[in-house]
């Protein structure tokens, strides 16, 4: 972990000055007080400053972006890393050219780094960390996707009054077609098979 010296007139002014130089603010840290300050005699003989140890923590999402970058370089692709915190989840985005490899095939190449991702975040945090990873608004847009075949393989199950079962799926994708279809008054989902071949089914009510 990295550690940082600061002095100054008084413990607060030191660790104030610490912070500056770390760029964070003080839950990041551990403080150490090596030495109170001392006015010394008259204010002038053996006056001396107050002295802290700031160790910086690890932040989980920090290293994260750190491997995310390794990474990257390591497939010599050039990429940004932005992070975005919500509500329950902090949102990774990675930005670039040429990062069809990143995402692989429907995007199962981002879901096994997203995975490796939450394994780097929560070794280097003290609490659970649940981070999702996107390149370029994959998620977004296979999100859409995913919502139109849904109501497509709906629309055909009505017609046809047989049943559809549909490709294997990430658990994350096959919750949008069931939350998709959910209030769909004609027709209902459920998931079939073990993983990674688990599949939804698409029949009628």
């Amino acid at each position: 972990m990295k550690k940082l010296l600061a002095s100054g007139k008084t413990i607060e002014d030191a660790v104030r000055k610490g912070l500056a130089q770390l760029g964070v603010e003080e839950d990041r840290v551990n403080i150490t007080v090596l030495e109170q300050a001392n006015k010394g005699l008259f204010g002038l003989i053996g006056a001396r400053e107050a002295k802290v140890e700031l160790e910086l923590l690890p932040d989980g999402v920090e290293e994260a972006m750190k491997f995310l970058r390794e990474v990257s370089g390591a497939m010599e692709l050039t990429v940004s890393v932005e992070r975005l915190d919500e509500n329950d989840a902090v949102r990774i985005n990675i930005t670039g050219s040429d990062l069809g490899i990143l995402i692989g095939r429907r995007g199962q190449t981002l879901d096994s780094l997203q995975y490796l991702v939450n394994i780097v975040a929560n070794r280097h945090s003290d609490h659970h960390l649940r981070i999702v990873l996107d390149a370029e608004q994959f998620r977004e847009r296979r999100r859409q996707t995913l919502e139109a075949l849904s109501e497509r393989m709906a629309m055909r199950v009505i017609r046809t009054h047989k049943e559809i079962m549909l490709e294997p799926m990430t658990s994350s994708e096959r919750k949008i077609i069931h939350a998709r279809l959910q209030t769909n008054p004609n027709v209902r989902t459920f998931s079939q098979g073990d993983e990674p071949n688990r599949r939804i089914v698409i029949a009628l009510k």
